[in-house]
């Protein structure tokens, strides 16, 4: 991948966390440490380089996109993770949010739904000497009830309901993330798993992500 002339990635890095994050109150050090460590450049297409730290989201291929940052960080920042965590990523994506989980939690389980995004992400994080993590393609909406149960769930894209075996492969005291409503429009849901396997859902910011697709989500037709 070759940089535009002129272009410094350290210095887009640092106006990314100063403008976009902690300038919008995103707070806490070990997440803006994380999000200055992972070259986000590295993960989007080589026609995006020059806009790779902007506060937008960007195509990444296949009808799917990669998260503007804050919203990635206002997710992040609402699981809470301390380090030692096993976390279940619902979308790889590019990878970049899987390369922040990892800078943030102990082990990290991703699933992608498409091979072909799967294989890139895949490619960046092993050539960034990213380890800790295992990646397969699969349906998100199932989760990956062998590996289970996970300290943390965060799902990258909007989804009708909460899938039931989500919350189900969610530990005692652990927090799911996910964006919930419609197609064109959900809000930020944070469930939380509690003694007794008593659980409590939390509606947050409005949000906008691509289809959760599966038999748990949204149909791929649909």
């Amino acid at each position: 991948m070759t940089l535009p002339e002129r272009y410094d990635p350290e210095s887009a890095r640092r106006r990314m966390v100063a403008e976009h994050l902690r300038a919008r109150g995103i707070a806490e050090p070990r997440l803006l440490a994380a999000f200055q460590r992972v070259p986000r450049h590295r993960f989007v297409l080589p026609e995006d380089l020059d806009r790779a730290y902007g506060d937008h989201p960007l195509g990444i291929g296949e009808g799917q996109t990669i998260s503007q940052p804050y919203m990635v960080a206002t997710m992040l920042e609402a699981l809470a993770l301390t380090g030692a965590e096993r976390v279940l990523e619902i979308g790889t994506g590019s990878g970049y949010q899987t390369a922040l989980l990892l800078e943030l939690a102990r082990e990290v389980y991703t699933i992608e739904r498409l091979p072909g995004l799967a294989a890139c992400a895949r490619a960046v994080l092993d050539r960034l000497e990213y380890t800790r993590y295992t990646l397969r393609v699969g349906d998100g909406t199932l989760g990956w009830p062998e590996a289970a149960p996970f300290d943390r769930i965060l799902v990258s894209a909007g989804s009708p309901r909460v899938p039931p075996s989500l919350v189900a492969q969610l530990a005692e005291g652990g927090v799911l993330a996910i964006p919930v409503g419609d197609a064109s429009l959900q809000e930020l849901t944070l469930v939380r798993k509690l003694a007794g396997g008593r659980v409590t859902e939390t509606r947050g910011c409005a949000c906008m992500f691509v289809r959760l697709v599966g038999a748990e989500g949204w149909h791929a037709e649909g």
